[in-house]
């Protein structure tokens, strides 16, 4: 089911076999009736085309980037993890999702554009206050692997302004803040091409900050860059505020 979200009407399933047989049987769960599950694969099949047709002609990074970006925009997290959060349905056709249904919308997304992607799944770590498993993707750009974890950025988002944080990261970067991984994963090792550094705003001086935030408040945008200037301390952090301060002022 994680390597094919398009199977997103039967959430699970039970079995029975008989004692010395070689046969067992299974029976899935069913979320809607069959009547219901043929209408919801078509709207979810026109759906997916409708919305990848806009991205046909960009390249790999570009196809990545509006995928990112439609989630945050359109899909709510939701917390009440109904069951169809955790499919595309939810993701796709309700706007709502837990980490699941997010990382399986990224995933059918993906396959649509021809794009290499599949899920990564961490465990729970109670004594970190992790209560559930967590998913997000692996995603293949330029012949490298990277994590991108939509979920991260989506919940990082706020009003209009996106958050890149989780886009194109290293094991290095992910793992940071992630655990590790279920079932195994490609090594993503290059750490080069996260979406900040790729970008430009990735910035290791306070003078250039300085300069960035004066540019930044002449053109009244806001100022969105990752600090790669060493361990932001909380002296560094200070320094980066008095700064925000008079170049306002």
């Amino acid at each position: 089911r994680m390597d094919c979200p398009e199977i997103f009407y039967s959430v699970t399933f039970s079995y029975k076999y008989y004692a010395d047989s070689t046969m067992v049987e299974m029976i899935p769960k069913y979320l809607f009736s069959k009547d219901k599950i043929k209408e919801h694969r078509r709207a979810m099949e026109a759906r997916i085309k409708k919305l990848t047709r806009q991205a046909i002609t960009l390249d790999e990074k570009g196809k990545e980037l509006f995928i990112h970006d439609f989630i945050v925009r359109n899909v709510k997290y939701d917390k009440l993890k109904k069951e169809y959060s955790h499919e595309i349905i939810g993701a796709l056709g309700n706007g709502v999702a837990v980490c699941e249904g997010i990382a399986k919308a990224v995933k059918i997304l993906c396959d649509e554009l021809n794009i290499w992607c599949i899920i990564a799944v961490s465990e729970a770590n109670p004594e970190k206050g992790i209560k559930y498993r967590h998913a997000w993707n692996v995603i293949q750009i330029g012949g490298q692997y990277y994590h991108l974890d939509v979920t991260f950025d989506n919940t990082l988002s706020k009003n209009d302004t996106i958050r890149y944080d989780y886009v194109n990261l290293s094991d290095k970067q992910i793992f940071r803040d992630h655990e590790p991984v279920i079932w195994k994963i490609p090594i993503c090792s290059d750490s080069d091409h996260f979406y900040y550094k790729e970008k430009k705003i990735s910035w290791t001086t306070i003078e250039e900050v300085q300069n960035r935030t004066k540019q930044a408040v002449k053109k009244g945008k806001i100022l969105l860059f990752h600090w790669r200037g060493g361990y932001l301390t909380k002296e560094i952090f200070a320094k980066l505020l008095e700064i925000f301060h008079k170049e306002a002022q």
